[in-house]
């Protein structure tokens, strides 16, 4: 393993389930090369071809990473959420873990109005500027801040469109997938069984609703992006 190269193990993949997918009935035909297996009923993940996808994944974002570009994380299933924003923080990503909002990427200098609106609204209520108002409008304000703090928190400091997206459950957020693609914003994605891979350019075939399979996942890309980021400032 060469410096900087993070390690994946089979054993610990394996342990945190990542090599279970959906029930036989389920299986998108493209994902058939990744399986090797069947158990009770559920097809199971070839981990030695995850593990080299995971690979690549792991260097593309480590490439881009290096040179300064943007990535965001998606990830909008309810068991996922947590999980994914307390990577996103860490790693110091811009992230979206509520419903994908239309036009995150195809309408992109709307949603930056909409958002420079609500940092605008935080900043003046944070100055005082608005004790001004009657208690009733001071009202409205701060359930309009809470609003758009669910909607845009994640994306505050995103003021131009990201290099790539890295999408946990292609199948929830098969939107902001398709946004992505049209603006040419590379796409990485955990692919479970049932999904089809044609929309991703760089695919981790894991299982995707499981949280101890996608924090295993999500772990090598935060260390990921923490390695290069010290790399790029170097």
């Amino acid at each position: 393993m060469s410096k900087g190269e993070i390690k994946i193990d089979i054993e610990e993949m394996e342990a945190a389930g990542v090599n279970f997918g959906h029930k036989v009935s389920k299986l998108y035909p493209k994902m058939k090369p990744y399986v090797s297996g069947i158990k009770n009923g559920v097809h199971m993940f070839d981990l030695d071809k995850t593990a080299k996808e995971l690979a690549k994944a792991l260097a593309f974002i480590s490439k881009i990473v290096s040179e300064g570009k943007t990535i965001v994380f998606v990830g909008t299933k309810i068991q996922l959420k947590a999980l994914v924003q307390e990577s996103a923080l860490e790693c110091g990503v811009p992230y979206v873990t509520e419903r994908w909002l239309g036009g995150t990427f195809t309408n992109f200098e709307t949603i930056q109005k909409r958002v420079n609106y609500f940092k605008d609204l935080e900043k003046k209520k944070g100055a005082g500027e608005l004790v001004k108002y009657t208690k009733k409008e001071q009202l409205d304000f701060d359930k309009e801040i809470v609003k758009l703090r669910v909607k845009f928190d994640g994306i505050r400091n995103m003021v131009k469109l990201p290099e790539a997206v890295i999408i946990f459950g292609l199948d929830k957020d098969i939107t902001c997938a398709r946004e992505a693609k049209r603006k040419g914003i590379k796409i990485i994605s955990i692919i479970d069984t049932n999904v089809n891979p044609d929309i991703a350019d760089y695919i981790i075939p894991a299982n995707d609703d499981a949280i101890s399979a996608v924090r295993y996942i999500i772990d090598k890309v935060a260390e990921t992006i923490k390695n290069s980021k010290v790399i790029s400032a170097k």
